[in-house]
């Protein structure tokens, strides 16, 4: 099986497999306990923030352990919003990942305004016209640092820069840009920041959402007011420590990750451009991701088209989601400007970690082999 849908999720390393066993076993404790076995997992957990707050240039206390990404962008929005005093409204970009889309509808069936910015054909948003859509009512914007369908980078710097004389806070879902882009808080300038360690080679179920010191938020979930109040729950302290372990692996073997998927990424795009007449990698004039590869085949439903390549071997995924037995268009590629005949026909391959060199030729061979055979 050849996977490129790294963007879906990774293969854990067996280094983060290795880091996690102890705290499935002997290590077994609650961390919000006062004995021995439970200050182990405790201090467990605390090397664990240190070490994930050190990757990103954030302070330990910054830190706020979740169940995964989509908690982490819940938390951000739903917690900015409803925070005690704030004005409850938010900004985000149609491009936004489901949990931030759906978090900010949330907000707004609780009656506070949610406004979204226009994108480029490329799904970017301009700063300065983000910035002119904040008000004294608005409480968080969210812009993602990389799309997870075309892997499209947003200037979420530049964004946080033109918030800078705004009370509202600056959220980004970072998601998917960890494992291929070094991150710093302190460089994007932003208020909070979600990861999700599956990304990258960690375990699922496992995020985490920077936290600037001072931000005030209202807990998405109540109980045992772990996380300094912030996020109750009993730790999953085996998650957390594969995750910082992951965090670490991803910063040590970037550069060779880089260099190895960005070179497979593009001969699977001009390998597959030379041999289909038509096919067109939609987002390869903007900043993206060296993982990701968006391309359109014209002619061919790509639901269709998976169900072949995964006969055939590959693991790919498609631009567009089949909900309740009804294809619907992504709501990325509609704001993009695409029609709905043009969106199904769009497929993602994501490379990640466990690529090898020829991955790229090789999948583009058996692309090619089907999509003749469909034409055919």
């Amino acid at each position: 099986m050849y996977y490129v849908d790294h963007a879906a999720t990774t293969p854990m390393r067996p280094e983060v497999w290795s880091a996690m066993e102890p705290f499935g076993g002997e290590a077994f404790g609650n961390s919000s306990g006062s004995h021995g076995i439970s200050r182990r997992a405790k201090n467990a957990l605390e090397e664990a923030r240190e070490r994930a707050a050190a990757l990103i240039g954030a302070e330990p206390l910054e830190i706020v352990f979740t169940g995964g990404g989509t908690e982490a962008d819940n938390l951000a929005i739903k917690g900015a919003a409803l925070a005690g005093g704030s004005p409850g409204g938010v900004v985000i970009s149609p491009t936004e990942h489901e949990a931030v889309i759906e978090s900010a509808t949330f907000v707004e069936r609780l009656g506070r305004p949610v406004v979204q910015a226009e994108v480029d054909r490329f799904g970017r948003v301009n700063p300065q016209a983000v910035a002119a859509l904040v008000d004294d009512r608005t409480s968080v914007v969210s812009v993602m640092l990389a799309n997870n369908e075309t892997g499209v980078v947003q200037a979420v710097a530049e964004v946080a820069s033109a918030m800078a004389d705004r009370a509202a806070l600056t959220h980004t879902d970072a998601v998917q840009a960890f494992a291929t882009r070094s991150i710093d808080v302190k460089v994007l300038g932003v208020d909070l920041l979600s990861l999700a360690a599956h990304k990258f080679g960690g375990p699922r179920g496992v995020g985490l959402l920077f936290v600037r010191e001072g931000v005030a938020l209202e807990p998405v979930l109540h109980g045992g007011g772990q996380e300094l109040g912030r996020r109750s729950g009993t730790h999953n302290v085996m998650g957390v420590v594969g995750m910082a372990t992951a965090m670490e692996l991803a910063e040590k073997h970037r550069d060779e990750v880089v260099d190895l998927v960005t070179t497979e990424r593009d001969a699977f795009e001009a390998a597959l451009v030379k041999r289909l007449p038509g096919v067109v990698a939609t987002v390869a004039e903007a900043d993206r991701l060296s993982s990701h590869s968006h391309v359109s085949i014209p002619g061919i439903r790509n639901e269709t088209l998976l169900v072949r390549l995964d006969r055939a071997g590959v693991a790919a995924s498609a631009a567009s989601a089949c909900q309740s037995g009804a294809a619907t268009v992504s709501h990325v590629l509609e704001a993009m400007g695409m029609t709905p005949d043009e969106a199904r026909q769009c497929l993602r391959f994501t490379f990640g970690w466990t690529t090898l060199a020829g991955d790229g030729e090789t999948v583009a061979r058996i692309v090619t082999q089907e999509v003749e055979a469909l034409r055919a």
